[in-house]
């Protein structure tokens, strides 16, 4: 009997998952769609759809938990100050897994998953920024 047995375990240690799943979740916020393996994208969805359920409720200590979870200060403020206010209306459902094929290294299945509703602009936007810091610094 496999009572009790929810999630897959990935190969990985529970710290290492947690810290997979903390990683990934802060890289979802910022760029609003990321690139994995569809395994890890499955597990992804829930975390995720947890975490845009405590920034909906937006009270201090929902702030409080998805800092415990996600482990990133500027992610959780653009959690609970952007996609808190962008899901008021949306009942669940706030992640969308789309397969993509097989990588070319091991044929390992991948997936997109991305926010619904998600802002274009954010892919990348920060790699941007940084690279433009950079150019700047070296043309001084």
């Amino acid at each position: 009997m496999r009572h009790g047995i929810a999630h897959r375990k990935l190969n990985r240690t529970h710290s290492h998952r947690k810290a997979l799943f903390a990683n990934m979740a802060a890289s979802l916020i910022e760029h609003e769609q990321i690139i994995t393996t569809l395994p890890k994208a499955k597990e992804l969805a829930p975390f995720m759809d947890k975490l845009i359920s405590l920034a909906k409720r937006g009270d201090i200590h929902g702030r409080r938990q998805a800092m415990s979870k996600v482990r990133n200060e500027e992610q959780v403020k653009k959690l609970f100050d952007t996609l808190g206010g962008r899901y008021t209306e949306r009942n669940g459902g706030y992640t969308r897994v789309l397969k993509a094929g097989y990588r070319h290294g091991d044929n390992a299945p991948m997936a997109v998953i991305e926010l619904v509703d998600r802002d274009a602009a954010a892919k990348g936007a920060v790699d941007r920024a940084r690279a433009e810091a950079a150019n700047d610094m070296t043309d001084e």
